[in-house]
């Protein structure tokens, strides 16, 4: 009755304070939960690490859900998976996860296996007043930076913007939100316009603070033990505007606060701060190629491209290969599969091949995208196909590589003791099919009957060290490889005999590589940002000719390909170089964005060239040599 009696001036005063204590109460509620990341699945002491971390939060009756940001597994293996997901399973509250890049880089399923295992690689909750996001994060097969993927930065856009205006949101992610990921700034900007007052991150195995561009940060440690006999998570408590975290030991239940942050609208739109963002300035200058066209997808293209006529031929990971006109960029139709696509299409006459992680190898029409036949494996399909004398060599993830007759899509022969996955393009070359894979091995099969001629391993026990994303290459009776256990090796073509292999720290080759136009040189481009040409003739690792350039650090493994005089260099920043092959001086560079790209496709003065986050691009330039 007293609010009634007053007068309209104090009763508004009156109102919007009781209004503000309201929404203060809502967003102000004490509530824990526990933080957990990089569990790595399948390291020797991970699944007791995390039975003891379930064990101990299912003995906390304070606590509302679980969240895990990335690194489940150690190598995205599908028994590695399954293994995390029982051990989850045990917990009695609610659990939140998402990838990272162990659980991407080196997934057998294409990525697919996470998704199908655990629901989804995305989530988004509200509890006590905030909205709770989160993404994946590649590299998504293929080594390189880190990277939100196309689509999830669709569904992060479409969450934010369906909150409620004002509405607190903490946004999580395996890797922190800065440069160790090619497309921070794009996630940055999105959250910037909205109120997200914290974010949650693992990757670096420690506990850390941080500061995103005025957003603050908490980097949790990994649920590992590494060098302590016990692993550790942390407890996150939100109380009245703050936000509280301690490290908690699972076996003697000891806690040790490490961080205490305030939460608050920081209201970005008043933020006169500038924050880097990556140039594009060199595409300004003189003699830089022109973008003809350029066309974004709604998903990431991990693969690259081929041609035929008029028409460019990709792939994407919703699953759709399609076709653009080279000359317009206009879509001229798509075909959907039923997994994630990381096989680059392959041409013959008017008929396209791919490989589909739902376990199809299609082949379609190239002009009216209509089905002509599919052939299933047993497993993903990640490989990319060569094709010769219309038949298609693929590998799969299922131990088996595959000669497909291109016009009936029957088998011609099968080889079914491939130990790895696959996932590069195979060589053929003196009537023999090469091919590596994910267990260190690499295969050489008679390209008529499918038998083994000979079989190499690199001797390691780390699988991450098999040459599986190079593409190899051989001349003169040699084939050449280079892996990330940074060797290069040469083997003779013919029985797989080791001629010579080679680990130089001041050559730091990875899994780029490509032959020169004339075969005298194997391409190489080393981790520290130099190009190289390695004699295919001597008897070591002699570098015979050095590009004029030199590039940050740098892992995209996609091949150098040498066309018309210009050897192309694809970098993981979005950037593609033209050298000139006869003197390795720099013609040009063009930013196309600022994730890994992809294997290009030129054409004369002409080169298409995609990106990790589904930007396709016709770059012209004047001359065909520059």
């Amino acid at each position: 009755m007293q609010v009634s009696c007053l007068p309209m001036k104090n009763k508004v005063f009156v109102c919007l304070t009781v209004l503000l204590l309201i929404t203060a109460a809502g967003f102000g509620q004490s509530f824990k939960f526990a933080f957990v990341s990089d569990t790595h699945i399948g390291n020797a002491t991970a699944a007791e690490d995390l039975r003891r971390t379930v064990k101990d939060i299912n003995s906390q009756h304070d606590l509302k859900f679980v969240v895990i940001t990335g690194d489940i597994t150690e190598f995205g293996a599908c028994t590695e998976l399954n293994l995390a997901k029982q051990l989850l399973d045990s917990l009695h509250i609610k659990w939140y996860v998402i990838p990272g890049n162990h659980d991407s880089n080196w997934s057998e399923s294409g990525s697919n296996d996470f998704r199908r295992i655990f629901g989804a690689e995305t989530f988004a909750f509200n509890y006590g007043g905030y909205l709770f996001a989160a993404t994946s994060s590649g590299p998504n097969m293929r080594m390189g930076p880190g990277q939100v993927p196309r689509e999830n930065v669709v569904w992060l856009d479409s969450v934010l913007k369906s909150a409620k205006p004002g509405t607190p949101v903490i946004y999580l992610n395996h890797y922190p939100q800065d440069s160790s990921q090619n497309n921070w700034y794009t996630v940055m900007d999105m959250l910037k316009k909205k109120n997200t007052q914290l974010i949650l991150c693992g990757h670096g195995h420690n506990n850390h603070k941080y500061n995103f561009e005025g957003i603050p940060g908490i980097m949790g440690r990994s649920n590992l033990r590494a060098k302590d006999s016990v692993g550790g998570y942390n407890i996150v408590t939100f109380d009245n505007g703050k936000v509280m975290v301690e490290e908690r030991n699972p076996i003697t239940q000891k806690m040790r606060k490490w961080a205490e942050l305030k939460l608050y609208d920081h209201h970005f739109d008043r933020d006169t701060a500038r924050y880097y963002r990556p140039s594009y300035a060199m595409n300004d200058k003189y003699g830089a190629p022109k973008a003809i066209w350029t066309y974004q997808d709604d998903s990431d293209i991990g693969a690259g491209m081929a041609m035929n006529g008029s028409k460019l031929v990709l792939a994407d990971t919703k699953g759709l290969i399609f076709a653009l006109n080279n000359e317009t960029g206009k879509r001229l139709w798509a075909y959907a599969t039923g997994g994630k696509i990381y096989s680059t299409p392959a041409v013959s006459g008017d008929k396209v091949v791919v490989g589909s992680s739902d376990h199809d190898v299609y082949c379609l029409n190239i002009n009216t995208g209509k089905l002509l036949w599919k052939q299933q494996a047993a497993g993903p399909v990640l490989g990319s196909a060569v094709i010769s004398n219309n038949i298609a060599y693929i590998g799969a993830s299922d131990g088996h590589f595959r000669a497909i007759d291109m016009n009936t899509g029957k088998l011609v022969w099968d080889f079914d003791r491939v130990k790895g996955f696959v996932v590069d393009k195979p060589l053929i070359y003196r009537h023999t099919v090469y091919f590596g894979d994910w267990a260190n091995g690499l295969y050489a099969l008679d390209m008529t009957s499918g038998k083994l001629i000979w079989q190499w391993s690199n001797g390691s026990s780390n699988r991450m060290f098999s040459a599986a994303a190079c593409y190899p290459v051989a001349a003169d009776g040699r084939l050449f490889i280079v892996a990330p256990d940074r060797y290069m090796t040469a083997l003779d073509a013919a029985d797989g005999k080791v001629l010579w292999r080679r680990l130089d720290p001041k050559i730091r080759v990875r899994e780029s590589m490509g032959l020169s136009a004339d075969s005298a040189l194997v391409y190489v481009k080393t981790m520290d940002g130099q190009v190289l040409g390695v004699s295919v003739k001597a008897d070591s690792m002699h570098v015979a000719w050095r590009a004029a350039i030199q590039l940050p650090y740098e892992l995209d493994p996609s091949p150098i390909i040498e066309d018309h005089g210009a050897v192309y260099i694809p970098t993981h920043s979005g950037i593609v170089h033209a050298i000139e092959a006869q003197t390795g001086k720099i013609l040009w560079g063009y930013k196309i964005s600022n994730s890994l790209v992809n294997p290009v496709q030129p054409d004369g003065n002409t080169v298409y060239v995609s990106t990790m986050d589904g930007k396709i691009c016709c770059l012209r330039y004047r001359e065909k040599n520059g």
